[in-house]
């Protein structure tokens, strides 16, 4: 039986053919049986060959060809220029006095980006797509019916004037297909567009997919994400129907009397449609696993951050690593685990920030009340994102859109209110209730926010000693004002806020020196007092570890709440 021909599994060589493949070659990607590695490093273009065993293929890196040195591969990186280097641009001199890294740490962080950008994708905007889509196409059937519905209402009417009127019946039922058609072309039109945008949104997810398993590190730094695209969402498209208004039988005025169509219109709401998030538990498929609280928490560690002045906000990067800031112009990354500094990063005027918050793509945001503006920083570099007129940023918050909630005041102190940003572009302001009246304290105090999982806007007023909860739409849904008896009798002192996977709320009350925990309905469910001295800013981790600041003693604990 000849081998190459017969029907099986195995894996023959790609030089002899015949042999079963025993090794690989992860420079030009060829199998290879023992036998032929030699006449395949002899004959080969190259003399960089990395033959490694069958079952190891693809774990030697391909390191990127120099553009400057065509028989050079890049092994380190240059962070100030942003592209790998190689031994010959370094000698040259290109990159002196330049923050070099080896090309294979930059790679961890690549994948990270790709991974997060992928998982969005899968998880929340095309799901998001498949739902407009299935809501675009039962509109369509409504219209069908609803449309049938107005026919049928014509039709008895008509049957009351008999012959005369049959030509008028014919003309507005006319009117009413065409109406309908131009509805339904316009809703299938937009499907359409949904449709291709779902099917470039799954090549782009298996575009991701090939260069997360790739080892050739010149695709991965070719891939480009077009994520930011996708999140801005289309308009969501809602037809109003014409009314058909009978009038009564009369001959010399048939026309007028028998009724007529109001036009039909299409109207067209860009905040129509809000992400799904589907990602799922290994436990439930569909949501976070159901998690207790604790009936002691426990402190799983500390951080020592040697702020010079007090220790106010934190924010996670990661499970490992946090973002803090106090009194003063720096922001500091600290390892979660060794405890020690990582980063340092000095705002851009000087003054201390009034708040961070770190986005889903990982870079930091934070307010600078004097220059009235919120900041990303990305590879160390500050950029401008919003500049107010007026009003002086307080609290921020990254939604789960990747949307950005900033909570301001403005320069009379006589206003206060959130507003949601794509961007730099303003989406939606929350500041009034259903009576008309400010939602929150009308002070330049210190104001924090966050989103919950069940899109929850929440903010910690200290000066209205209540955390304020709103819907998505901004419609009040509660104020808690604290709990009695407080641990230290004292009155609730508001100060940082987060929320976790279980929607809990959490906020710090400096006054009674420990956490309060609310449900997602304004339930209080318990206090944390770990030992707790004047704590201020809050977060939590994909795990649902809390970290906390106490601004006195410039530490932060690390705290385990739930099961």
């Amino acid at each position: 039986m000849d081998p190459r021909t017969s029907a099986q599994d195995v894996i023959r060589c790609d030089l002899c053919e015949t042999a079963v493949v025993q090794m690989h070659c992860d420079t030009c990607f060829v199998n290879l049986c023992k036998a032929c590695v030699g006449e395949h490093i002899s004959t080969g273009e190259t003399k960089d060959h990395k033959v490694v065993k069958f079952q190891d293929r693809k774990s030697t890196p391909i390191y990127p060809r120099c553009p400057s040195h065509a028989k050079e591969r890049c092994e380190m990186y240059c962070k100030q220029c942003d592209i790998p280097v190689c031994i010959s641009c370094l000698a040259a001199k290109q990159h002196l006095r330049h923050e070099l890294s080896k090309v294979l740490q930059i790679v961890d962080d690549k994948k990270d980006i790709i991974r997060k950008e992928r998982n969005e994708l899968n998880e929340t905007i095309y799901p998001t797509y498949q739902d407009i889509a299935s809501d675009v196409q039962n509109r369509m059937s409504q219209l069908e019916k609803e449309y049938g519905d107005l026919s049928t209402a014509i039709t008895i009417h008509g049957e009351d004037w008999h012959r005369e009127i049959d030509r008028l019946v014919k003309k507005l039922k006319a009117e009413i297909d065409e109406m309908k058609n131009t509805q339904i072309q316009t809703l299938q039109k937009h499907l359409e567009e949904i449709n291709k945008k779902m099917s470039d949104i799954k090549k782009e997810i298996d575009s991701m997919e090939i260069a997360i398993e790739t080892n050739d590190l010149s695709k991965l730094f070719r891939v480009t994400s077009n994520v930011h695209t996708y999140r801005n969402l289309p308009h969501k498209i809602i037809p109003l129907l014409p009314k058909f208004v009978p009038g009564k039988i009369h001959q010399e005025e048939l026309n007028k009397l028998f009724g007529a169509l109001s036009p039909s219109s299409l109207s067209s709401d860009k905040h129509g449609y809000s992400m799904t998030t589907t990602q799922k538990s290994p436990e439930t498929g569909s949501s976070p696993p159901v998690k207790q609280l604790l009936d002691e928490p426990q402190t799983v560690t500390t951080i020592d951050t040697s702020n010079q002045y007090g220790l106010y906000n934190v924010a996670c990067l990661s499970d490992e690593k946090i973002w803090t800031s106090g009194g003063d112009n720096t922001m500091k990354l600290f390892s979660i685990n060794q405890g020690s500094l990582l980063k340092s990063i000095i705002t851009k005027s000087g003054n201390e920030p009034c708040d961070i918050a770190v986005t889903k793509r990982g870079d930091l945001v934070y307010t600078d009340y004097r220059y009235r503006t919120v900041n990303i920083v990305k590879k160390e570099k500050i950029e401008e994102v919003i500049r107010l007129q007026n009003w002086i940023p307080k609290g921020v918050c990254s939604t789960s859109s990747g949307d950005l909630l900033v909570i301001m005041y403005n320069n009379d102190n006589k206003q206060t209110k959130v507003v949601r940003y794509s961007g730099s572009t303003e989406k939606q302001t929350i500041q009034f209730d259903d009576k008309d009246k400010p939602l929150y304290s009308l002070d330049s105090y210190k104001k924090y926010i966050t989103e919950n999982k069940n899109l929850d806007i929440c903010v910690s007023n200290w000066g209205a000693k209540a955390v304020v909860v709103v819907n998505q739409a901004g419609k009040l849904r509660f104020r808690y004002t604290g709990h009695t008896p407080a641990p230290k009798n004292k009155p609730f002192d508001p100060q940082g806020i987060t929320t976790d996977s279980q929607s809990h709320i959490l906020t710090a009350d400096d006054n009674n020196h420990c956490v309060h925990i609310i449900d997602q309905d304004g339930q209080f469910l318990c206090y944390i007092h770990c030992g707790l001295s004047f704590p201020w800013g809050l977060c939590t981790d994909t795990n649902d570890n809390l970290f906390v600041t106490q601004e006195r003693n410039k530490q932060v604990k690390k705290i385990k709440y739930l099961q």
